[in-house]
């Protein structure tokens, strides 16, 4: 049972990656709530975790990156099945919240506002009678980055730079620079509403191995080492619970850190926490700084090769 649930995890792991390519998105909801239905029920807590944060990742994706009905009708029946199996309070008042938001999404697009007959923007691939309004924001960066990754490999190919080219690059770089005063207040806006960091994971922090000095890891460690926390030089037999990170502390004294914390207390090395919300919000700053070192790399480049 055991490696077929390592088996699972692994599976839902490369779902979880794939639903940042749009192609394969609505492919892996679909493979997501085919394993839901299969073995949610007879999962382990461990294994039930896993599912629920593959399914608050989908909320995430879809909060921050896709719009079209398609994309959140998947997103709609997947929250409505996790709803059904879960029977944790904390996860179902989150799922109904997701599908809340889903429906929201989904009649909005179905009834947009009312226009007037002589005036606004219609809809793609139709007439406008007013201009179109401005892009959003991040419509803006994704065409940018797009169009000078195509810019930067036209480049690197050795074929000749005609005029059209070097107006091209001209214009993705002073969109991006004229785009500058929106993305900076929204960087700094995220920065400012990092969430509380909550405590290590019981789970995580119960399966840290301990292990028992010995003469060979004392000598090994030098008659100095101590407990970084509570300062005793190590003697052996003593017991030492060691994080990820490899720095080893007392269980007792480490105990009381990870309760309040999810970092070791040296060099801050972070465990998973229980708190979805905080994982949720850290992989979306992990994302926002890919993204934002990706502009600054499209925009070193454009400037080297046409400036």
């Amino acid at each position: 049972m055991g490696s077929n649930e390592q088996l699972l995890k692994k599976e839902l792991e490369e779902l979880q990656k794939q639903l940042g390519k749009k192609q394969k998105f609505e492919d892996a909801l679909s493979s997501l709530k085919s394993l839901l239905r299969l073995h949610y029920p007879s999962a382990s807590p461990s294994l039930r975790k896993t599912f629920y944060s593959v399914v608050c990742r989908v909320a995430t994706v879809l909060k921050t990156r896709y719009i079209a009905p398609g994309f959140w009708l998947a997103g709609l029946g997947l929250f409505q099945e996790a709803l059904l199996l879960t029977s944790d309070s904390t996860e179902k008042e989150h799922l109904k919240n997701c599908i809340a938001q889903a429906k929201e999404h989904l009649d909005q697009i179905e009834n947009p506002p009312d226009v007037s007959q002589n005036s606004g923007y219609l809809f793609e691939g139709h007439l406008t009678v007013d201009p179109e309004p401005p892009r959003p924001l991040w419509l803006v960066q994704s065409n940018i980055l797009n169009s000078m990754a195509t810019l930067q490999e036209f480049e690197s190919s050795g074929r000749p730079v005609d005029n059209n080219t070097i107006e091209t690059a001209s214009n993705l770089l002073g969109e991006l620079m004229s785009n500058l005063d929106d993305m900076i207040p929204e960087i700094m806006e995220m920065g400012s509403t990092a969430p509380r960091v909550p405590p290590a994971s019981k789970e995580v922090v119960a399966k840290l191995p301990v292990i028992t000095i010995t003469e060979e890891i004392l000598a090994e460690l030098g008659k100095d080492a101590e407990c970084a926390i509570c300062k005793e030089n190590l003697v052996v037999n003593d017991k030492m619970q060691e994080l990820p990170c490899k720095h080893r502390f007392h269980p007792p004294c480490l105990k009381p850190w990870l309760d309040e914390h999810n970092s070791c207390p040296i060099c801050r090395h972070e465990l998973q926490t229980d708190d979805h919300a905080y994982e949720s919000w850290k992989e979306r700053e992990k994302e926002a700084a890919e993204e934002r070192k990706g502009a600054e790399n499209a925009v070193r480049g454009g400037e080297f090769m046409y400036i």
